[in-house]
């Protein structure tokens, strides 16, 4: 497994009025930072939400299916694994693939706080 950084990812605007009022962004399959591929038709990826990193299936049935990088990897596994939309995906692979991405948004917001 691997980590890939999306290098066309342009952040789209998710707050307005000096950060008091939060909206969602426009997100579709490809409003992604991070991604892990776990078969040819599924990733798991980490994108901006609201001033946190959100990580999730890219393609779900359940729309707008994710929690936080912060929080615990098996937290997280549970709570988009309903949208893995394929059965050969292993509940072990996923939790490896969101503690790659736990870390890669770790990084990325540890170097956005340095600048």
């Amino acid at each position: 497994m691997r980590v890939e950084v999306n290098s066309k990812f342009v952040k789209a605007e998710d707050s307005f009025a000096e950060g008091r009022i939060m909206v969602t962004p426009p997100i579709d399959a490809d409003y992604w930072l991070f991604r892990v591929s776990l078969t040819d038709k599924q990733a798991v990826v980490a994108f901006p939400k609201f001033g946190l990193i959100g990580i999730g299936f890219q393609h779900e049935e359940d729309w707008n299916t994710n929690l936080p990088s912060d929080c615990e990897a098996e937290e997280i596994a549970k709570h988009i694994w309903h949208n893995r939309g394929d059965e050969t995906i292993s509940h072990e692979a996923l939790v490896e693939a969101i503690e790659l991405l736990r870390g890669a948004a770790a990084y990325y917001q540890s170097k956005r706080k340095d600048s």
